[in-house]
């Protein structure tokens, strides 16, 4: 550890970074699945500078570490992340920077996880070392029986309503890769919330989800169920219409068939004069009477 951090106690070097601003902001309690992957969303504030002999030197931070099982980080701790490590773990993945973003993402992980995390800054001059010492606690669980909730109480949906399937378990995930289906068929949607809407009759099935990495938390079918009200009466409507076009074709080829049995004589008319067994048409001509 650095000569001035040996020389302050731990206590009065927080004290002396609460009244500087400094400090590092972590997020709630995780919880995270076995072999899932967390991210560990972080920002911290440095040291800007210090005052030496009545001159204000600036600092600038070189190193940035993560660390389980130490309140402090420092000295020979060994730590999931250090920027000046020339071998780092693959699973820890450090997303932010050395200006104020501490950001962690840990992928595949493991039940050795299941601890507190704490982020420590190193500037070029020890006046600036700080770890945040409250950390972030991590809680690792095996891959359990997911379960769906909807956000809507329901039995039966509306047409055209949204609703918002949530796959859960026995405490909150991040970043879950999660695999939705329905009626069997895997849907292309992913995450822990899948969004319906605006609904139509085609929805309606049995919903599943479970993790991508263990197809044991599959869990128990949830059935949505949308009113087919409005479908059946266009049904209704296009029966109707259908029926209607039939009953008109009918009766306009009924007609015809009767306006063809009733006139079964045509009319050929005669420039000649009247003549035996014939009749005067409507227009007033001379027509022999002819059977069709």
């Amino acid at each position: 550890m650095a000569v001035w951090d040996k020389k302050i106690p731990w206590s009065f070097m927080l004290f002396l970074a609460a009244v500087a601003g400094v400090g590092v902001n972590y997020p709630p309690p995780v919880c995270a699945v076995k072999g899932s992957t967390v991210t560990l969303p972080c920002t911290f504030t440095p040291v800007k500078s210090f005052n030496q002999n009545g001159k204000e030197v600036p600092l600038r931070i070189v190193r940035v570490l993560w660390c389980v099982k130490h309140e402090i980080c420092s000295g020979t701790t060994p730590s999931v992340y250090d920027s000046r490590s020339m071998m780092p773990n693959s699973r820890y993945q450090y997303l932010g920077d050395m200006t104020g973003n501490c950001t962690l993402q840990i992928r595949d992980i493991q039940m050795m996880d299941d601890a507190t995390f704490r982020f420590r800054m190193e500037a070029d001059n020890p006046r600036g070392h700080y770890t945040g010492v409250s950390g972030v606690r991590v809680r690792v669980t095996e891959p359990l029986r997911m379960t769906i909730k909807s956000s809507s109480d329901a039995g039966e949906l509306r047409r055209n309503q949204n609703v918002t399937l949530s796959c859960t378990t026995t405490c909150t995930f991040h970043q879950l890769e999660v695999t939705w289906f329905k009626d069997g068929s895997a849907l292309p949607q992913s995450g822990p919330a899948l969004q319906l809407g605006p609904l139509t009759a085609k929805d309606s099935g049995n919903y599943t989800c479970g993790l991508k990495i263990n197809t044991k938390t599959i869990s128990p079918p949830y059935a949505v169920r949308v009113e087919e009200a409005e479908e059946k009466e266009k049904d209704e409507v296009t029966k109707l219409l259908i029926v209607r076009v039939v009953l008109f074709t009918l009766h306009t080829v009924l007609i015809v068939i009767v306006t063809a049995i009733i006139i079964k004589r045509t009319c050929v008319c005669k420039k000649a004069a009247a003549a035996e067994n014939s009749e005067t048409c409507d227009r007033g001509v001379i027509c022999e009477i002819s059977t069709v």
